[in-house]
């Protein structure tokens, strides 16, 4: 399987404003089928030690690949621009934990779900915050371009959300008191406390589930269909959970 990995650079100007619906589905993909991730997202989508994209995300996408018989096209791209280049076609999907959201629906089309998790306040072990009512002229780091970003902001105890472009740069930031908490995906979040040694915890139940799907133009409903029956395909002979539990130790989905 030859796969080859793009880092492209999208500016606010390609989301595209009004694009029509068209008639017919656009063609499936004949030879390769590209997969946008940020990249920065451990353990869903990062950039290893030797320079290679790995994680749970890419698995995913190799074996959608594999299975309709198509090499793979991994690129990698800012998170906030990431719907935008889509819309203008500058890849197939995006299957780089995207959570389904209704202004999300209304650009693009979603997949079945293929894992869920949740939004997730994560503070100092020592910082005596147990829950997020518990916060207090609090300032919260967030990806930008997550829907954390606006949950933040709903939190009544907030009085500033400071904005990063990756995840490891919050908790960094969290750990030595720039900044009072993170919200992040709960996922995430218990694996990169482990991961890089933080002591870091928790605080409370999850704010709000997040459902994750892959994403595609409006106008593949052919490739749609074809990445659904995949992912179906993927949980009924075992392969999904053998992925999950390589990144994970157990099923996710």
């Amino acid at each position: 399987m030859n796969i080859r990995i793009l880092s492209i650079v999208l500016a606010v100007s390609v989301i595209l404003c009004g694009v029509g619906v068209m008639e017919a589905s656009d063609p499936m993909p004949e030879e390769s089928m590209s997969f946008a991730m940020s990249g920065a997202y451990p353990p869903f989508n990062f950039v290893d030690v030797f320079g290679e994209l790995q994680g749970f995300d890419v698995d995913i996408s190799i074996e959608i690949a594999n299975r309709l018989g198509l090499e793979v096209e991994l690129v990698t791209t800012a998170f906030d621009t990431i719907v935008g280049g889509l819309q203008a076609k500058r890849y197939d999907t995006v299957l780089g934990s995207l959570a389904i959201t209704a202004e999300r629906e209304e650009q693009v089309n979603f997949s079945d779900p293929y894992y869920t998790s949740g939004a997730q306040l994560v503070v100092r072990s020592d910082s005596g915050i147990n829950s997020p009512d518990d916060l207090h002229e609090a300032r919260i780091a967030v990806v930008v371009g997550t829907t954390f970003e606006e949950e933040a902001l709903k939190l009544p105890g907030v009085v500033d959300v400071v904005l990063y472009e990756g995840e490891e740069q919050t908790l960094q930031d969290l750990r030595i008191g720039r900044v009072d908490g993170v919200i992040t995906d709960r996922l995430i979040g218990l694996y990169m406390i482990e991961d890089m040694g933080l002591d870091l915890k928790l605080a409370g139940d999850p704010l709000y589930e997040e459902v994750i799907a892959v994403a595609l133009h409006k106008d593949s409903t052919d490739l749609l269909a074809a990445v659904n029956q995949a992912l179906a395909d993927m949980r009924e002979d075992g392969t999904y959970l053998e992925i999950s539990e390589k990144w994970f130790g157990q099923d996710i989905s």
